[in-house]
């Protein structure tokens, strides 16, 4: 038996580094996790080169939820292999860690209840343990909340972080996206988080945006800011709300630029991105509304 979970990454609306409240949406870029059973222990096989102590550690903690102890030989005569496929970028702002987290706590909670006759963790343990899982691996600096609950439920999501509370979840409209991907060493971000909080006030005006679900104007205004504060150029958004993106402006804490764009302003937008000389692609994707499922 396996279990095969796909969990889409998401793109910020109001990053919550600087007050612990944020927002974010589902794209349609996803990572698929497999957990199925092996002799004993616990193997991870990613697609892509990456460190495996998230894998492990969303593995570990599901069994440790569960009481089962698959660190080596057991008397249950089971272990679990881990294998991931994706087309979501690494480290570049679009919660790939998150929708790692969330597609491996969900497959192997699956697996584990299904071959031992146990309840199968509900939404928000899946999304708990999955943040856990990333505090702990170091990969997230406000547990993600915002991000989390977006690539789990689709649509978008208005979070406080700091006490893992939904404030808003909804679906969006199914927009096209582009994302732009910048060549990184033409580019430097300075993750600074105390940089960062001294846009609190600032933010909080994106934040109050977004709570009353303008989330267009909480996007560009918060991309504005934290490109500021990340060494960013905010040229990227900006020519693109001139080529008539709907919204623009960075993701988490960068490389990647976002647009909403419409079928007016799709083709303008990727005009002028094409025309930047910093070797950056353009990826083309939509909105997600599904969010993290059994497949």
């Amino acid at each position: 038996m396996k279990k095969v979970v796909r969990s889409p990454g998401s793109a910020t609306i109001v990053n919550a580094i600087a007050t612990g409240s944020g927002s974010a949406f589902g794209i349609n870029l996803d990572i698929v996790a497999k957990a199925e059973p092996i002799d004993f222990g616990i193997k991870c096989n990613p697609d892509i080169d990456v460190d495996t102590t998230l894998m492990e550690l969303c593995c570990k903690n599901v069994l440790d939820y569960y009481g089962i102890d698959f660190s080596g030989s057991n008397l249950l005569g089971m272990g679990i292999k881990i294998s991931t496929k994706t087309n979501l970028p690494k480290s570049s702002g679009l919660s790939s860690s998150s929708a790692l987290s969330n597609a491996i706590t969900l497959a192997v909670s699956e697996l584990v209840s299904s071959e031992f006759d146990k309840n199968p963790l509900n939404d928000m343990e899946i999304i708990n343990l999955a943040i856990d899982s990333s505090l702990e691996a170091g990969v997230t600096i406000t547990g993600a909340f915002d991000d989390a609950t977006a690539s789990y439920f689709g649509g978008v999501t208005v979070t406080d972080n700091i006490y893992r509370k939904i404030l808003v979840k909804e679906e969006m409209p199914n927009h096209k996206l582009l994302i732009y991907m910048p060549n990184i060493d033409s580019m430097t971000a300075n993750s600074d988080v105390e940089r960062m909080k001294l846009l609190a006030p600032l933010v909080d005006m994106a934040f109050e945006k977004a709570c009353q679900k303008d989330y267009y104007v909480a996007l560009n205004l918060n991309g504005i800011l934290y490109s500021n504060a990340l060494g960013f150029d905010t040229k990227l958004a900006i020519d693109a709300l001139e080529a008539g993106a709907i919204a623009a402006g960075l993701s988490g804490t960068g490389s990647a630029y976002v647009s909403i764009v419409n079928e007016e302003s799709e083709d303008k937008v990727k005009d002028i991105w094409n025309s930047y000389t910093d070797s950056g692609r353009i990826i083309e994707t939509e909105v997600d509304n599904l969010g993290t499922k059994v497949i």
